[in-house]
């Protein structure tokens, strides 16, 4: 397991703008940090919480220890206003869901907005409560290559076609009323943890 303080939930205070980027990492790698670096940019975010998960329910089990994948993105992130923490560990959550409820009930008057790649959201339909997620926090999904046309051809984003914001307004997103999502466009990586990992 990691050390104690990235088992812990980082510090915020009230009124601040953070984005909750989660994943499996395995391992991190540079598309994860491009994506993570324009969220924080574009969303005019006060912080980025990088959260490592015990494993992504819909993947097979991860081969990287949850501790390794911490050590990996700390040593790639090294950004002043990223937070890595494996907090969904020490917690007991292992949906998306139950995670932004237990970050949203532990940090009253936090704006929080969900941050993920184009890639998951072709999958967003398939996530435990998808639409509970949707319609308590807004949602940032960034380009990556190849992944565009089928995540916006995507039974969520078709759902949710009424509540996308357009790219412009993306810095004030986090504190929009849910259901809102915005699809940001920008640089992008061919990175991939399946490429990287050989599988």
């Amino acid at each position: 397991m990691p050390p104690d303080r990235h088992l812990r939930m980082p510090h915020v205070e009230a009124g601040m703008t953070v984005g909750l980027f989660g994943g499996s990492f395995n391992p991190p790698h540079e598309a994860h940090l491009l994506i993570a670096e324009t969220a924080l940019t574009r969303l005019a975010l006060d912080r980025l919480w990088w959260m490592v998960t015990p494993g992504n329910p819909l993947k097979q089990r991860s081969e990287a220890s949850l501790g390794e994948r911490v050590d990996r993105s700390l040593a790639l992130t090294r950004h002043p206003r990223m937070d890595v923490t494996a907090l969904e560990a020490s917690h007991g959550v292992r949906y998306t869901a139950d995670t932004i409820a237990l970050v949203r009930a532990r940090n009253p008057g936090v704006f929080f907005v969900w941050i993920m790649g184009a890639d998951s959201l072709a999958d967003f339909h398939r996530w435990q409560r998808w639409r509970e997620i949707a319609a308590t926090v807004p949602i940032a999904v960034l380009d990556r290559p190849g992944a565009s046309m089928a995540a916006m051809n995507s039974v969520a984003a078709r759902s949710l076609s009424a509540q996308r914001v357009d790219e412009a307004d993306a810095a004030g997103l986090a504190r929009m009323r849910p259901p809102a999502w915005t699809f940001i466009h920008g640089p992008r990586s061919p990175l991939s943890s399946t490429r990287l990992r050989g599988g």
